[in-house]
């Protein structure tokens, strides 16, 4: 945790913060990405994230796990899923998911892999879960029906604000 925030503070202080009391700087940061301006969305995001908004840290992770306007860091990535994913955001756990899978930034774990992305389905909005379901079913693939069931076990017992 303190080695994300002094990541996220370094970008921040390198980049120049957004100022304070945006109205929606998530929604900001979306259209600052949609132009390609992805060093602004990066300097909109890192406030907020650090504040413990799940969106913005989820939107922040994949910057830092694509190297989209801050340098690639899968570490800082899979940490950022991490807030993101315990606080229930959808995007945030299949992405962590998708980390475990490919064990970037986070050891490889298949059962934590398909944890993540079946959370992510049952989370999702309609036009979300199918997606999710197919990248869940494709970590279930490749796993044992012992490993899927201590998977969906995992799912079952999580709660809100843990991991």
């Amino acid at each position: 945790m303190r080695r994300l925030a002094t990541a996220l503070a370094t970008v921040s202080l390198l980049l120049g913060a957004a100022p304070p009391g945006h109205a929606d700087s998530v929604a900001a940061a979306r259209s600052a990405y949609a132009r390609g301006d992805f060093v602004r969305a990066v300097r909109m995001l890192t406030p907020p994230a650090l504040r413990g908004d799940a969106r913005a840290q989820a939107m922040l992770g994949f910057m830092y796990e694509n190297g989209f306007g801050t340098p690639q860091a899968y570490v800082v990535a899979s940490d950022l899923y991490c807030q993101a994913a315990a606080a229930g955001n959808p995007f945030g756990q299949a992405m962590l998911g998708l980390m475990y899978d490919k064990g970037h930034g986070v050891p490889q774990d298949v059962v934590l892999a398909y944890k993540w992305l079946n959370l992510a389905a049952g989370h999702a909005r309609p036009a979300q879960r199918s997606y999710y379901l197919r990248l869940r079913n494709a970590v279930a693939s490749k796993m044992s029906s012992d490993q899927i069931a201590q998977g969906q076990a995992l799912a079952l017992d999580w709660m809100p604000g843990q991991l």
